[in-house]
């Protein structure tokens, strides 16, 4: 029992140094602190929670691979959770999530669709709705076109934040895994640094940004995004005989970066709009060695976040 009581008093230190930035009133939208009493966790937070998500990405050729032509990607995110306030700022979150890449180009026998439909559980520790450490699972179905028993995963992340010079740099430190990916655990986290109180960096992997707030209503960001997911496909037949499998497994990743500007000052509502440079797509059969990837290609984004 005095272990476990030493474990979570660890916990909530490391993740509440990251909150004295969150929470500092001003320190992200430029404004001067105020002083005020402190807000009960179930008013500081959101309960619902919504998401919606499209990214566009351009035609372009196969790297070094003519057989396989050329192809764009289309993709299509939307979620819900609902927070359940378990003690203080610890809470339980739950929902769902759909997703789905379409390509199009050539008839080249790569998957057409890649999709997932999972439930999020998750546990964490909040304040004025950013989540400082906290521990998810994703349970779904992870699929091209059939839902099968072995599309089944469980993709999972842990993460803890604490300050490493007050007020100024702090550390993420966060881990990940699923039962279909390549490697199955890996590494993520990095460095959030506030320069002024309306420029920082939010180095962390997999999703880094430079943040510059122009005032309460508009964020800008030059950000990138690192994504890797796995999904059980159906019949793979391509032009390359290396390349012919039946209910493989893919790892297919987007490598993108670009300028996106926020806009937040519609109540509970965040609009994001963004264009950059999608580096690589890429389909990983890494069971049978094979890994297949585009060329770079311009990508537009349009998403929504709402928050009651």
């Amino acid at each position: 029992m005095h272990k476990i009581h030493l474990q979570r008093n660890l916990l909530v230190s490391l993740a509440s140094g990251i909150f004295v930035v969150l929470t500092g009133a001003g320190v992200f939208a430029g404004t001067e602190p105020e002083v005020q009493q402190p807000a009960k966790p179930e008013e500081e937070n959101s309960r619902d929670l919504f998401s919606l998500e499209s990214i566009y990405t351009l035609r372009s050729d196969f790297h070094n691979e003519p057989r396989l032509g050329e192809g764009d990607s289309y993709y299509n995110d939307f979620s819900y959770d609902h927070r359940f306030l378990i003690t203080g700022k610890w809470y339980f979150r739950t929902g769902f999530e759909y997703e789905r890449y379409d390509f199009g180009g050539t008839d080249n026998g790569l998957p057409n669709h890649l999709q997932a439909i999972y439930g999020h559980l998750a546990i964490e520790y909040v304040v004025k709705d950013h989540a400082g450490a906290g521990l998810e699972l994703d349970p779904g179905v992870y699929f091209e076109n059939r839902i099968t028993g072995d599309a089944f995963d469980i993709p999972w992340k842990l993460f803890v934040s604490f300050p490493l010079k007050k007020d100024k740099i702090f550390g993420v430190i966060g881990v990940g895994g699923a039962l279909y990916q390549d490697p199955i655990i890996a590494p993520g986290g990095g460095l959030i640094w506030l320069f002024t109180d309306n420029l920082r960096l939010e180095g962390v992997f997999p999703k880094p940004a430079l943040v510059y707030n122009l005032n309460d209503d508009w964020q800008f960001r030059i950000a990138a995004n690192l994504v890797y997911e796995s999904f059980r496909t159906d019949d793979v037949f391509t032009p390359l005989h290396k390349l012919r499998e039946h209910n493989a497994v893919v790892q297919y990743n987007e490598d993108r970066v670009g300028l996106q500007v926020r806009y937040s000052g519609i109540n509970h509502l965040k609009i994001t709009a963004a264009a950059g440079y999608t580096f690589t797509r890429g389909f990983d059969f890494f069971r049978v060695g094979v890994h297949e990837r585009t060329d770079p290609a311009p990508y537009f984004q349009l998403s929504a976040e709402a928050k009651f």
